[in-house]
């Protein structure tokens, strides 16, 4: 069985839906629960063991990188992926890693900077992908603001489009990749991921689970204020729930 020891968080992003926050602050800088949102991923991961992590960054790079700096602080080593002014968005971001030896070639656990979680990495450290298989999706029940859902799980499957009565789910920006999955893009040139995966799934190439664990898509200052409140009430203090 082998084993997954490297990650890439995605922090490149412009963060517009919290403005004025991050007008001058990287979202994923922005305070959940006493510290930055990207913390507790990186905090998340150390404990699950993968302490070779990658952060593509391009909104305020320098504010992002200099507030982290090389890992230590979190007992991790962190490879920085400086996409310089305008972003290369998800799967772009991931092709320039992987071209730049910042990310090895080898699966990978990938995860969205601005969701915030109780779920334990742990769970898929081990997860090894198939010969044909180009990536582990997981998946949430629909929050309120995304009630149609992005993907179905049929047999074990994702796909876009479910079959007969079966419900669609929300991905919820956690993943296990392979590299072959942004094989064929161009060096420098923006790309979203979520094409790439439909484009698998037609190949029967992703898989996926629906997780239970507490999550919110950190993406408004109303659910910044939600996720906030969450965590004073319940009392969480570490990734894996109070």
């Amino acid at each position: 069985m082998s084993v997954i020891t490297q990650a890439m968080i995605l922090a490149a992003g412009k963060g517009t839906r919290l403005r004025p926050l991050t007008l001058e602050t990287p979202k994923p800088l922005v305070e959940v629960g006493g510290q930055p949102l990207i913390v507790w991923h990186i905090k998340a991961l150390q404990a699950a063991g993968i302490t070779d992590i990658t952060i593509n960054a391009s909104w305020l790079a320098d504010k992002l990188m200099q507030a982290l700096g090389d890992g230590a602080e979190y007992g991790v080593k962190l490879h920085w992926s400086d996409e310089g002014d305008e972003p290369l968005e998800t799967a772009g971001g991931i092709f320039n890693a992987l071209q730049t030896g910042k990310l090895q070639d080898a699966p990978f656990i990938l995860v969205n900077s601005d969701v915030w979680t109780t779920y334990d990495f742990a769970q898929l450290q081990d997860y090894t992908l198939g010969p044909d298989q180009l990536a582990h999706l997981l998946l949430i029940d629909n929050p309120e603001h995304n009630n149609g859902g992005d993907f179905a799980i049929n047999n074990g499957l994702a796909s876009e489009q479910p079959i007969a009565d079966a419900d669609k789910y929300t991905f919820a920006g956690i993943s296990v990749l392979s590299a072959r999955l942004v094989d064929g893009l161009v060096s420098g040139q923006p790309a979203p991921l979520a094409p790439l995966l439909k484009q698998a799934m037609l190949k029967f190439q992703i898989t996926a689970e629906v997780i239970k664990d507490n999550w919110i898509d950190v993406g408004t200052p109303e659910r910044l204020t939600q996720v906030n409140e969450f965590i004073e009430t319940h009392g969480v203090d570490d990734h894996r729930g109070a």
